[in-house]
């Protein structure tokens, strides 16, 4: 699942190269516009800069108060992103699909799944939790 973002673009550029092909733009732009947000969903680069699982386990404790663990295509860490709105670049965020330390450790604390999002809490993990428990302790952050 971690690369089908390029075979499905790949698929809607040629569905849409053949629409086009055979004067049929209003489709071809309807195939552009839901192949490349599909596309874009699933994508590594759909959320935005993620830190290595390294780096945040170097990191001093009082600078990792928050660790979200997410994956591109989940609508669980999509509908959390959304709803810490201004405040989730408080929080640091790990692609489990760009960094295999990442998928192991939220394996070790999910009884073997990579159930995401999966969030660290001053080092305490939750697994899919509430965003507003969330949205409070980054409130509360200096």
């Amino acid at each position: 699942m971690r690369w089908l973002w390029f075979p499905m673009l790949a698929l809607f550029t040629y569905l849409a190269g053949e629409a086009a092909w055979e004067g049929r733009w209003a489709l071809a732009a309807v195939y552009v516009t839901v192949g490349g947000g599909l596309s874009y969903w699933l994508s590594p680069w759909q959320g935005g800069r993620s830190v290595r699982h390294e780096e945040v386990q170097a990191m001093p404790e009082q600078e990792r108060q928050v660790v979200i663990y997410w994956r591109p295509g989940c609508p669980y860490c999509m509908q959390l992103k959304s709803a810490l709105d201004g405040l989730r670049d408080k929080a640091h965020w790990v692609n489990i699909w760009q960094d295999d330390a990442a998928a192991e450790f939220v394996r070790s604390v999910n009884d073997g799944n990579e159930t995401v999002p999966t969030v660290v809490i001053d080092g305490e993990p939750h697994t899919n939790p509430d965003p507003g428990m969330v949205r409070a302790r980054l409130d509360a952050m200096a």
